[in-house]
């Protein structure tokens, strides 16, 4: 089910901010109640295409405790998209609630 939407909850991980791999899957998990416990050979390959279509960009960084680590952080371009696919998933989501529902849209 999540595929198709790792996308977005990458940008949404890095909304609040710059941040590295690790603390991106941490972000998701947590939002997610752990619902969402992905493994780093998924997030890494995902970060890589979001950087290469221009959504976000990457530096390395030595933080004060040494280790380099390369922190990520939206575009201008990833706000926009990160916009653009919450827009999606809100229509989404309600044509799949009032499909499980049985409601019928007016006018019926």
């Amino acid at each position: 089910m999540l595929k198709g939407h790792l996308d977005a909850l990458v940008l949404a991980a890095l909304e609040g901010g710059p941040t590295h791999g690790y603390a991106i899957i941490e972000a998701i998990r947590a939002r997610s109640d752990a619902a969402f416990d992905l493994p780093e050979g998924t997030i890494y390959p995902a970060l890589h295409r979001l950087e290469k279509a221009g959504l976000l960009k990457s530096a390395w960084v030595t933080p004060p405790s040494g280790r380099k680590r390369r922190v990520y952080e939206l575009t201008k371009r990833g706000i926009d998209g990160l916009a653009e696919r919450r827009k999606a998933w809100t229509r989404f989501a309600k044509a799949i609630e009032q499909t499980l529902s049985g409601k019928t849209p007016w006018p019926a």
